[in-house]
């Protein structure tokens, strides 16, 4: 499938991936068990990286695919991207009581960081952390607006970030083929400590992907890092290269395929093709193509190809 104008491959939904110590696979069947709709579609283990052996699990939450590996205790997860989960009456008729027993399951082990309870935005609302550090923030939706898919990641701009969500929203708009803005909605007077016209709350879609945004003067001990990134899956070298082009701002970042933005998230542009040679491979194979990545930065279709084909 080709986007309409540039004739070029769509590529997939840009998929969260979840960095953990030791628990992607324990933190995935947690998820698979709280939220409908989910399951575990791949698990493997990749041998001799810096991290040792490491768990690669992809699974889906509610219809939203997500990644998640076990890599060593080297980034803590924390808010600075959290997931929206829409809980729509008129997608699903006991969305109310889903809601409620969404937050209990989350909140075994985790951490109320906003009440489940009535706002001004929303009849009901909580923002959880749960007990493995990713953050959710579930809500009731108005049925009445634009639907929205159950999940949406929701990035928020603080400290030195504050005041940049709608200048990163038409960054990214720019950068992806397959674009456009939803929603946007500013703070207004006497709701220090946020500035007049900066974002309380937007919304835009990449590659079919929805992201929300958000500024935030709080005073916030965390920004974003590697323990949540977003990959892309390309098909070609020339998508590979157009996006690390595009994104890429901290070259000290650059290693196996990541990059990190001017704002510092984090962004994964790995081929698509590599998804069946780490899932479908022989041992050796998946070995082969481990060694050879652990060494890129920015990744090299063809020399992985090589890599598992080696005889």
């Amino acid at each position: 499938m080709s986007d309409a104008k540039t004739g070029k491959p769509l590529i997939q939904p840009i998929t969260p991936h979840l960095w953990f110590d030791k628990e992607a696979q324990e933190a995935a069947e947690f998820y698979c068990s709280v939220f409908p709709d989910s399951k575990i579609t791949s698990s493997t283990t990749l041998h001799n990286t810096p991290s040792g052996d490491c768990d690669l699990v992809s699974f889906n939450v509610w219809g939203h695919p997500f990644m998640a590996i076990s890599a060593g205790p080297f980034f803590k997860l924390n808010p600075s991207i959290s997931f929206m989960v829409n809980f729509d009456p008129s997608r699903e008729k006991n969305a109310r009581e889903q809601i409620d027993e969404v937050w209990n399951k989350l909140s075994d082990g985790g951490t109320a960081l906003m009440p489940l309870d009535k706002y001004p935005f929303s009849e009901r609302y909580g923002w959880i952390q749960d007990k493995f550090g990713v953050t959710w923030q579930l809500i009731l939706t108005n049925p009445d607006g634009e639907p929205r898919p159950t999940i949406v990641p929701s990035l928020m701009f603080v400290g030195s970030n504050f005041g940049k969500a709608e200048e990163a929203r038409e960054f990214y708009l720019s950068i992806f083929r397959n674009a456009r803005p939803g929603t946007l909605f500013r703070y207004g007077p006497g709701q220090e400590p946020n500035a007049e016209g900066t974002v309380m709350f937007t919304d835009f879609m990449l590659e079919n992907t929805w992201f929300a945004a958000m500024d935030s003067a709080l005073e916030h001990r965390f920004n974003f890092n590697e323990a949540i990134s977003l990959l892309i899956r390309c098909e070609t070298q020339e998508e590979i290269d157009y996006y690390w082009d595009k994104l890429s701002a901290v070259p000290e970042a650059e290693q196996c395929g990541w990059l990190k933005d001017k704002y510092g998230i984090s962004w994964q542009i790995t081929p698509a093709a590599m998804d069946e040679m780490i899932t479908t491979g022989t041992p050796k194979q998946r070995d082969r193509v481990t060694q050879k990545f652990l060494k890129m930065k920015k990744f090299n279709i063809a020399e992985l190809q090589t890599a598992f084909e080696e005889k």
